[in-house]
């Protein structure tokens, strides 16, 4: 195990959680347009002068997604360069280099097709969706890259097919509930509403939005997929040693409840920028904590030696 590649790959997943939180706000700010509608350049300049407040907001943020790009595409050479062949950070490395890549395209196409700022075209609904369940998988491969160098073992599905299937489902359920949070998120920084009576009437109204008709969907799913998530998890089997493992079941247990708050909070409050990025937060550590558990659980387990009588 190498500590300062390991210590490297943990800096690199909180970088980029950092860099998912500006980008939220940037949506919410309605500053997605603060560049124009050119990419890479700013306004057609490099470096953009005179800039206002919605410009300073946007270039900020291509910088620190450009400065992911540069960190996670170190992190997979560097991995690949310096594990034996075989090793499972090697291609979570890989795979993490690619899924980036990816999230650059899409932040890309927002731009260039002025999918952004106060849009509320269908194909922005479409296209928010998709960027975040690529932001989620980008994080899982981040995740396990820097689980694997912290001496994880590598994943083994056979004779866990209960476990794993529980656990897959979990995932697959919490990009489901990302999804609709974005969808709830444009909604809300489109058709702010003024009052909570207000946005509930919007919800149901049939001449309204869709994504506003779609928003509802978010909590609904959220506390189903919550409750899974404290109660699912507490019987996941790991290994006595296992200390990570225990760790991030706790974590995801204390993390779902208090997701669950926050989120009912935030609907309470109409989703002021401060709560909606605090609820982002702990969506993305919950995230980590579900997919170190899964790593754990699955982790392969070295079969006993037999000794001779």
């Amino acid at each position: 195990m190498n500590p300062r590649l390991s210590r490297f790959a943990w800096s690199v997943l909180a970088w980029n959680v950092l860099v998912i939180l500006w980008g939220a706000y940037v949506r919410a700010t309605g500053s997605g347009a603060g560049c124009g509608a050119h990419w890479p350049l700013c306004n057609g300049e490099v470096v953009p002068r005179a800039p206002d407040a919605e410009m300073l907001i946007e270039f900020s943020h291509r910088l620190t997604s450009g400065l992911a790009l540069v960190l996670v595409f170190v992190l997979a050479v560097w991995a690949w360069r310096t594990l034996a062949t075989g090793h499972p950070a090697r291609k979570a490395g890989v795979a993490s280099a690619v899924f980036i890549l990816v999230e650059a395209l899409l932040g890309a196409g927002l731009v260039l097709f002025r999918l952004v700022a106060q849009d509320e075209s269908l194909a922005r609904a479409m296209v928010m969706p998709l960027h975040l369940a690529n932001t989620m998988v980008l994080l899982l491969c981040l995740t396990l890259t820097a689980h694997f160098l912290s001496g994880g073992a590598p994943i083994s599905i056979a004779g866990r097919t209960r476990t794993f299937g529980t656990l897959a489902g979990l995932l697959v359920l919490m990009i489901g509930v990302g999804k609709t949070g974005a969808i709830a998120a444009l909604g809300d920084t489109l058709y702010p509403a003024s009052s909570l009576l207000e946005g509930l009437k919007a919800d149901f109204a049939p001449t309204t939005s869709v994504l506003l008709r779609l928003r509802v969907l978010h909590p609904a799913l959220g506390v189903a997929v919550g409750a899974m998530l404290v109660f699912g998890t507490a019987a996941i089997p790991l290994a006595a040693d296992d200390r990570r493992g225990r760790l991030a079941r706790r974590a995801v247990v204390a993390l779902a409840a208090v997701q669950v708050v926050v989120g009912f909070v935030n609907v309470w409050l109409l989703a002021p920028i401060w709560l909606q990025l605090t609820h982002l937060l702990i969506a993305d550590l919950l995230w980590i904590a579900l997919v170190v558990l899964t790593a754990s659980a699955l982790a392969r387990r070295e079969a006993p030696a037999v000794t001779s009588a």
